[in-house]
């Protein structure tokens, strides 16, 4: 794959769809039970907020929608084709119990499983929930820890010296997913 180059495999429209059916799968697999979503920061956020909105529109349930930090929690900072440099800090935010929730955990990418283990490291911080559940947009394979998603958008068999981009509006003013060769930089989860 050309280094600069990179193919488009989720477009808009391929996202919205992709975000309904999700957010019909958390419902139908949590029936009753109250539910919370949870995005990692970056992309899970407004990931999760965009699942909360959908699950509104068909449901008219309210899910709460947190944000959790992991930068202290990462345990590849620094390692071998971890992170490099000190972690970008953003705040957690949990106005909910997460006693009293199954808490979906939302992120953009699974990749090795270490962004998922620090998420879960850091919710407990925040309390005991009485499930925790995974949905992420894609699933790029290569894992590293026994992680397994509940709810996956796209399974994206990629090689290692490959990267996955998502990119949301929110963010990056447009909504797509890419797969493009990996740079040396590039950090051991959400690639």
């Amino acid at each position: 794959m050309n280094p600069t180059a990179a193919k488009v495999v989720f477009d808009h429209a391929d996202l919205g769809r992709t975000l309904v059916r999700i957010a019909h799968e958390i419902v139908e697999k949590n029936g009753d039970r109250p539910f919370a979503l949870v995005g990692i920061h970056r992309r899970g956020v407004p990931v999760a907020e965009r699942l909360a909105d959908r699950i509104r529109d068909f449901d008219g349930r309210e899910v709460p929608v947190g944000e959790l930090d992991i930068s202290f929690y990462r345990d590849d900072i620094g390692h071998r084709g971890g992170q490099s440099g000190q972690p970008v800090v953003h705040s957690s935010k949990l106005d909910f119990s997460i006693d009293d929730h199954v808490i979906v955990l939302v992120d953009d990418v699974l990749f090795t499983g270490r962004t998922v283990r620090a998420a879960i490291d850091a919710l407990f911080d925040f309390g005991r929930p009485p499930a925790v559940q995974l949905a992420v947009l894609a699933d790029r394979g290569h894992r590293e820890l026994p992680i397994r998603p509940d709810f996956v958008g796209k399974n994206l068999p990629t090689s290692i010296d490959e990267r996955v981009n998502v990119r949301v509006t929110e963010i990056d003013e447009i909504d797509e997913i890419a797969i493009a060769a990996a740079s040396r930089t590039a950090s051991a989860e959400g690639v």
